[in-house]
């Protein structure tokens, strides 16, 4: 060997050795692990039924309009606007039923021709076993659809390594104030 590399090459050798040992331990960016490992046993599948709330108009509105495009009062589908929210979630359809979480996030309208709402929202839980626990939706719903699926995308709590999808059924919907209930069946794996 050179004479000359030999410098470059402990520089070389000492600088890899540390920035792969450090204080006599390995680290690494990632590695395997089975879900037992974290305590998780075995995966559940759990059905949700309830009753979401969107109330836009009156007093105390629950979905409020934050951001709209130039064309948006002009478009048949409201392109462009965004809502942000924190609807109530029942056990029933009535505003009067037990309160069992919230729908917190924002929609917008997506569709220039039809109406297409990209949702980013989060359920979260204030009510029996699930109480605290988050399920994350981010999807399309086609809200003049019968029935339309949003992915769950995932989740925290109990539902923690969420997946599934949610079926939303529109069960009132006031054209005039925009004011709808919603009735969603959730399925969701978790551990």
């Amino acid at each position: 060997m050179d004479k000359t590399l030999i410098p470059v090459f402990l520089i070389f050798s000492t600088i890899v050795f540390f920035s792969t040992t450090v204080a006599g331990k390995s680290h690494k960016f990632s590695e395997k692990l089975s879900p037992e490992k974290l305590g998780f046993k075995h995966e559940k599948l759990t059905h949700l039924n309830f009753f979401f709330h969107d109330i836009v108009t009156g007093q105390n509105p629950t979905a409020v309009r934050v951001a709209e495009a130039a064309m948006t009062n002009t478009s048949k589908t409201l392109f462009g606007s965004v809502m942000i929210i924190d609807d109530p979630l029942t056990e029933g359809p009535e505003m009067e039923s037990k309160l069992v979480g919230r729908a917190q996030g924002m929609y917008a309208s997506a569709g220039q021709n039809e109406p297409g709402l990209l949702m980013a929202m989060t359920f979260h839980f204030v009510e029996g076993k699930f109480n605290g626990s988050n399920l994350s939706f981010l999807g399309r719903n086609s809200v003049f659809s019968e029935v339309r699926e949003l992915p769950i995308v995932g989740g925290s709590g109990l539902f923690r390594f969420a997946r599934g999808y949610a079926e939303a059924r529109t069960r009132t919907l006031d054209m005039k104030t925009g004011n709808a209930v919603v009735e969603y069946n959730v399925y969701v794996f978790h551990y």
